[in-house]
């Protein structure tokens, strides 16, 4: 190349350059503000680290079992199924004779980091939520927990908690203990934990662009911290009102009508394996929960760019593993 030719290139490469360096640069700024915002998920959920092995397996079987239902037609694995991620897919879920819940069934994974359990937050924590379904008329239909020791004490599982708890173990309480044992083992990895730890190439151009606008469009105020959510209560239909005004949600705990139509902020690890959405699954796909959100809660309307940007980004937050093959001793 000749002097004239290089002199002539500077300008090009020094732009070049530029760009290149001006992308490093709003990257990096982009990762350390989502670092601010978001953590990973941990290696453990609370409590895990009292649950041996023994306690976690017997969970697992209870986890799955049919007969804790009234007619051995309904397990825990029949609304949260952890091969697909964590729930059934269903608007609302059949129960044991083939009535419909109230809600959504929420994905069972990652569940014990929450602050809360169920839609309106009643039950403070797996144990506790584990006791509800079994007694619920709608879903699994056992009468009182007297109804349920009694009938798993015809099978094979005196022995087996016996094996596990100790002599005469085999009581209601213990029964919601092994199953959050074993819940507490579904901890989901993913590629934005990779990107929060500092691989800037897990994510890719349109999650990147997808991420920034879920944070310039304040969509973190509420989906923050290691669950993208699952930490507080907010009403749905802040700006403009959810058109489904049938479940008060709060306030049916509460009995304050300050709480009305408040809800726990659903958490957004693995959100594209959970449609459909919003506590009543009225809402079809992930791009219009997106939508629908922006609108209701922030006074926004997405365009279609963002609206694509965002929903790739969601997707980021699903789990690298295959859900469909991933055993227990994958999950501790």
């Amino acid at each position: 190349m000749s002097l004239r030719n290089i002199i002539s290139s500077v300008p090009t490469l020094t732009f070049f350059l530029g760009v290149l360096l001006f992308n490093h640069a709003s990257a990096d700024t982009l990762q350390t503000q989502a670092q601010s915002l978001f953590k990973p998920l941990p290696e453990q959920m609370p409590g895990a680290e009292n649950d041996s092995d023994a306690l976690i397996s017997l969970g697992n079987k209870l986890y799955h079992d049919p007969r804790l239902s009234i007619n051995d037609n309904q397990s825990c694995a029949s609304c949260h199924n952890v091969m697909t991620g964590g729930d059934d897919g269903e608007v609302t879920s059949p129960g044991a004779k083939g009535g419909r819940g109230g809600r959504n069934a929420p994905t069972v994974l990652n569940a014990g980091l929450q602050f809360k359990q169920f839609w309106d937050g009643r039950a403070a924590d797996l144990i506790e939520q584990a006791k509800g379904p079994i007694l619920n008329p709608i879903e699994m239909g056992m009468p009182n927990p007297d109804t349920v020791v009694k009938k798993l004490s015809a099978t094979e599982y005196p022995e087996l908690f016996e094996q596990t708890l100790g002599k005469d173990s085999l009581n209601y309480d213990n029964i919601a203990l092994a199953i959050a044992a074993f819940e507490r083992t579904l901890i989901t990895r993913d590629r934005f934990d990779n990107y929060l730890k500092g691989d800037n190439h897990a994510l890719n151009d349109a999650e990147k662009r997808g991420l920034k606008s879920f944070i310039n469009n304040g969509c973190a105020g509420c989906h923050s911290g290691a669950l993208l959510g699952g930490q507080t209560y907010q009403k749905l239909g802040v700006v403009k009102p959810y058109e489904n005004k049938a479940d008060i949600g709060l306030a049916q705990v509460t009995g304050d009508d300050n709480h009305n139509f408040w809800f726990k902020v659903p958490m957004l690890r693995n959100i594209a394996l959970t449609a459909p959405y919003f506590h009543d699954g009225h809402v079809a796909t992930l791009e219009e929960a997106v939508q629908t959100m922006a609108e209701l809660q922030l006074g926004k309307t997405l365009n279609a760019q963002e609206t694509s940007d965002i929903t790739a980004f969601l997707n980021s937050l699903s789990d690298t593993r295959s859900i469909t093959k991933l055993s227990m001793s994958d999950r501790q």
